[in-house]
């Protein structure tokens, strides 16, 4: 441990420093420093400067120009198809095919001559039979239609006269209040509640409750109060006399001027923190204002909502 300043544990969190291996160098500082410093230095690579291309050789790299084919034999191409025609006219097993007879010409127009086949009688150019027509036939009658509308005439449509059939008023809401019925009498209780549930903090009607309220507390009779009461003499007013207390003088009592501590030696299980046992859980509440907006547009009244001002 040094004998001045704080140790290398307390320091660097070591037991002990490493050593440096800059130890002696000179500080070279890095402001207003070229990025490559050493091509700024000493000679640099002078090129030659760009040349132009010509014919010449001093366009290329090298001195000499190479070729890329040197010492190799000169084909002629006359001469190797040739070569290639007897190599494949070696391999015909006889003479080439010629056919008996030269091919025939046509001596006009009509003329079949010279034709592998003769003449088809589809193309033939002589006009076919045609077939006599036949009529699809007369149509069946019927009795003109009969005049009138319909309206208050009987016996002018296709079927017989329709007869009057009672339509009732607001029809579909007696069927659907009947079905509603029929529905409620095959209950046999009212709907399911579980009590475990989380409930709302703010209710839809605050007064409502679940509970059966309590008997109705009867008022008491009133009765009737007494006279109040008159001492015989009037009360005596304090002076130094002290006229106006029992007893004369209050009895004497040494206390000494000193604060007593009350407190009775507590034990080390009544030195304890008290924690008191943890309350209700807390959990999302839906704020006041959503509540009146879902209060006043519902699916009950979105047809006939209108906007309320304050």
């Amino acid at each position: 441990m040094p004998a001045e300043g704080k140790s290398d544990l307390e320091r660097t969190g070591l037991f002990s420093e490493m050593s440096y291996i800059t130890i002696g160098d000179k500080y070279v500082s890095h402001y207003m420093r070229p990025f490559n410093e050493a091509a700024s230095k000493n000679k640099q690579m002078l090129p030659g400067g760009s040349k132009t291309m010509s014919a010449l050789q001093a366009g290329y790299f090298d001195p000499e120009f190479v070729r890329v084919f040197n010492g190799e034999a000169y084909a002629d191409p006359v001469q190797l198809r040739r070569r290639y025609r007897l190599a494949e006219s070696k391999k015909n097993l006889g003479k080439a095919f010629l056919p008996s007879n030269g091919d025939k010409w046509p001596c006009g127009l009509g003329s079949y001559y010279g034709t592998i086949g003769g003449s088809y009688p589809y193309f033939s150019p002589q006009v076919r039979e045609k077939v006599r027509y036949v009529g699809p036939g007369k149509n069946f009658y019927t009795n003109p239609g009969k005049k009138g509308t319909g309206y208050g005439y009987t016996n002018l449509t296709i079927g017989e006269q329709y007869e009057h059939l009672p339509d009732e008023y607001d029809l579909a809401r007696i069927i659907a209040k009947k079905a509603q019925e029929q529905h409620k009498k095959l209950f046999k209780g009212g709907p399911f509640r579980l009590n475990l549930y989380p409930r709302e903090y703010f209710d839809m009607n605050p007064y409502f409750t679940d509970k059966p309220l309590p008997p109705e507390k009867k008022s008491p009779s009133e009765k009737r109060v007494a006279l109040p009461f008159i001492p015989s003499s009037p009360a005596k007013k304090a002076g130094g006399m002290k006229g106006g207390t029992f007893d004369p003088y209050p009895s004497y009592s040494a206390e000494p001027y000193v604060v007593k501590d009350t407190k009775g030696v507590t034990s080390a299980r009544g030195r304890q923190i008290f924690h008191p046992p943890p309350g209700p859980k807390s959990r999302p509440v839906t704020s006041i204002m959503t509540l009146n907006v879902q209060r006043s547009l519902n699916a009950n009244n979105y047809k006939t909502a209108q906007l309320t001002f304050f």
